[in-house]
């Protein structure tokens, strides 16, 4: 079983192309960025011309979205490979990916599909995460996902969790926001998750912005930090400690100093707590 590395503290930015040339032409105030893996799952090109310039300059973290850990079918060994070679060259801090799966029969739905949270899936999550984590040489990290809908029965998501990095030795990515979308969607206290996941294996968080919709809030990513995700962001600090936090936004990309400027609310919260 690969070992857990120890936590690595700062905070960082989803890196964008609108912002590639502000992290090639400039000092971006930031510890780290994160890239969608696949986005650079390929063998040349601009983007991963890109990526060796900005991992010249900051240390990078490597976040899937497409590695379908929940999929009965396995996990698919060509992904895995060419994952290997992309964290080979880049040497992240972090390879990480969502607790979901998103395939079945060949077919991807290239949507974070939830899982039961049972002891059969559980089996089959562990399964897959051993094969991974082999496969890359280094313990990975999972996401807690966010929800719309909920399976009768099982486990509460933060018992799955802790199961989870305790039987595969492998670490959380834990998104406020998501934590804050999901108990609000399905009634739970957010508080109780907080309190009950593993925090020795928490080694990064994500923040994000999220949507009302008609019945449900949606994990939107379009949108700033709000007060509520800050407040839980802060108890979030005070259990895991100091470990990489960054701003993740995927629509609606405002310019990099905007960014910049909810990170320093992290950094302040992230201090208080400390």
């Amino acid at each position: 079983m690969p070992v857990l590395s120890q936590p690595v503290a700062g905070y960082g930015l989803g890196l964008r192309k609108e912002h590639y040339q502000d992290f090639l032409e400039t000092e971006v105030p930031v510890d780290f960025v994160e890239v969608i893996s696949e986005n650079f799952m390929v063998d040349g090109g601009r983007p991963r011309h890109v990526l060796r310039e900005v991992r010249g300059r900051y240390p990078v973290v490597l976040h899937g979205v497409s590695m379908s850990i929940g999929s009965s079918d396995g996990l698919d060994r060509k992904y895995l490979r060419r994952l290997k070679a992309l964290a080979d060259e880049i040497e992240p801090l972090y390879v990480s990916d969502h607790l979901s799966w998103s395939r079945i029969d060949g077919f991807n739905s290239h949507d974070l599909l939830p899982l039961p949270y049972t002891e059969e899936a559980l089996d089959v999550v562990c399964g897959n995460i051993a094969v991974a984590q082999d496969v890359l040489g280094r313990a990975m990290l999972f996401e807690n996902p966010s929800s719309y809908l909920a399976f009768p029965g099982g486990m509460t998501e933060w018992e799955f969790l802790a199961a989870m990095c305790e039987r595969t030795g492998c670490g959380l990515l834990l998104d406020v926001n998501n934590i804050y979308v999901s108990a609000t969607n399905h009634s739970f206290d957010a508080h109780a998750f907080v309190d009950g996941i593993p925090a020795a294996h928490v080694r990064q968080i994500h923040l994000a912005g999220h949507t009302q919709g008609p019945e449900l809030l949606i994990d939107t990513h379009d949108s700033a930090v709000c007060d509520a995700v800050w407040q839980l962001y802060a108890r979030v600090r005070s259990r895991v400690g100091a470990v990489a936090t960054m701003i993740e936004r995927d629509g609606n990309i405002p310019p990099l100093a905007e960014l910049l400027d909810e990170l320093a609310v992290a950094r302040t919260i992230g201090g208080e707590a400390a």
